[in-house]
């Protein structure tokens, strides 16, 4: 039974993608009622996902990782320089006569990392203690860092609710995480068993919720139109150069493993859309949340498809270096 569970956990993770698209468009459909219970089941399934990914990471690792953060601030580096002047440009060029989609890229560019982005890099068997240390040192500091940064890009003064922001931290990543690494230290390791099978089949479930939910909460804001259809366009550049972004920055990292370039990808490219909907909501005029709810649309199902990407290249390495070596075979052969 266990083995079956964990062939069932394996096959969806080589199907993310389509468990994506499935539970967006699910969400759209059913349209469900946003409400405190929503709300309160969202924070218990993200603090799930992230307990049952930790119990496959050390404690030790995660804190090698903080003492020496060097890649985690290299990505945060990227995220707040050249991803929003990404988002100014492609605003600049596509929106020059509408300053509230402009500022819906800005904002949506601006905005902190995904908590989703843990879940992404342990799927894609990426470093999770790089993107732990990333999630939790990003928002710590985005709430100093967004005022002033929208006061200088701009013009207009945000105030960030950093207690709420630090509170809904500590509950969805930092406590469950902790948690999950002190029980893979504590049990020498056996619960990575369970975040391989039954736990990671459950966690995926509770990802499929938090998706349909997600679409159900901004299908109200959602209209078709030619302008949407343009629009979905330009965020589409702009999330696909967010995760090439991140593919990008491995690169320039001396003896990148492939872990850590994964890391750096979903770092990078993931957004907390959550976050960014009740900045531009609260803080700003309804056309400027457009671009970031379809950000939403695009961010996920990309996410699942990074892993294939990955392995239809590793493939066709593999095919060319065994020709090569045949190649060298035979001409050996023939001296």
């Amino acid at each position: 039974m266990r083995i079956e569970i964990a062939a069932v956990n394996n096959w969806l993770g080589k199907k993310m993608f389509l468990v994506v698209l499935t539970a967006l468009v699910t969400g759209y459909l059913l349209k469900v009622p946003d409400s405190a219970t929503v709300r309160f089941l969202l924070v218990a399934l993200f603090a799930y996902m992230t307990f049952v990914t930790s119990l496959g990471t050390s404690l030790k690792s995660f804190l090698q990782v903080l003492a020496k953060p060097w890649v985690p601030l290299w990505a945060l580096l990227l995220i707040h320089i050249v991803t929003p002047l990404t988002a100014w440009i492609l605003g600049i060029l596509f929106y020059a006569d509408s300053p509230q989609i402009q500022l819906g890229l800005l904002v949506g560019a601006a905005i902190p990392v995904g908590v989703t982005s843990i879940i992404w890099t342990a799927i894609a068997k990426g470093n999770i203690q790089i993107t732990l240390v990333a999630v939790t040192i990003d928002t710590l500091i985005v709430p100093v860092l967004l005022p002033a940064y929208y006061q200088i890009v701009v013009g207009q003064s945000v105030v960030i609710d950093y207690i709420s922001l630090v509170v809904q931290l500590l509950l969805m990543v930092t406590i469950p995480s902790i948690a999950g690494m002190v029980f893979y230290d504590w049990t020498g390791g056996k619960t990575a068993n369970f975040s391989r099978g039954l736990g990671g089949l459950s966690s995926k479930l509770a990802l499929f919720i938090i998706m349909i939910f997600n679409a159900s909460l901004v299908s109200p804001d959602f209209n078709w139109s030619l302008d949407t259809i343009k629009l979905m366009g330009v965020v589409l550049v702009m999330v696909i150069s967010g995760y090439a972004l991140g593919y990008a920055g491995s690169l320039c990292i001396s003896k990148c493993p492939r872990d850590m370039t994964m890391a750096m990808i979903y770092s990078v490219g993931m957004r907390n859309i959550s976050c960014g909907l009740v900045i531009a909501i609260t803080y700003f005029p309804p056309t400027v949340a457009v671009p970031i709810i379809l950000g939403m649309i695009f961010q996920q199902p990309i996410a699942a498809t990074i892993p294939n990407i990955f392995k239809y290249f590793d493939v066709r390495k593999n095919k060319y270096q065994k020709r090569a070596t045949a190649s060298i075979e035979h001409q050996l052969q023939n001296l």
